[in-house]
């Protein structure tokens, strides 16, 4: 049998229980082609990079699979029909990999202690200064090397 890492996004509005369902679901499709499911990763909610019909947001699940390629096939044709699923990618691989995903292990390590250094820098959707750091504009002395249009009042 071929190994298989499959990874499905579902939309933003089904709840963690019913992606855990869908999660169930696609393995039992999987069990039933004869092949197993030794690891189940729910990733959880995250932003989308750009809007997949009509959502922000999805879940995130990673399924390896080590079975035949038809009960892969089967899996994937299910997904497509699931009004459920926005995205779906099944690349078949070498080895599975054993323990947590590297999506697990950023999760696991803590890196999100440093969203206060993020907060120094200040909001980055503002621009270079926010309003009241902005050097007055009175304080400049008027530019007479700017070529005015003609007719324009000076």
């Amino acid at each position: 049998m071929a190994l298989y890492e499959s990874v499905f996004i579902a939309r933003q509005d089904i709840s963690s229980a019913q992606a855990e369902a869908l999660i169930e679901l696609f393995a039992g499709f999987i069990t039933e082609g004869g092949g197993t499911v030794p690891k189940k990763e729910y990733w959880g909610l995250k932003s989308l990079a750009f809007r997949i019909k009509k959502n922000r947001k999805g879940h995130y699940v990673l399924l390896n699979i080590d079975a035949p390629s038809a009960a892969v096939i089967e899996m994937e044709r299910n997904m497509r029909l699931s009004e459920d699923v926005l995205r779906y990618l099944t690349v078949k691989v070498e080895a599975l990999e054993e323990g947590p995903s590297a999506v697990m292990q950023s999760r696991d390590r803590g890196d999100r202690g440093d969203r206060d250094r993020d907060r120094e820098r200040g909001d980055r959707d503002r621009g270079r200064y926010r309003d009241d750091d902005r050097p007055p504009r009175d304080d400049r002395p008027p530019r007479d090397d700017r070529p005015r249009a003609e007719g324009a009042p000076e």
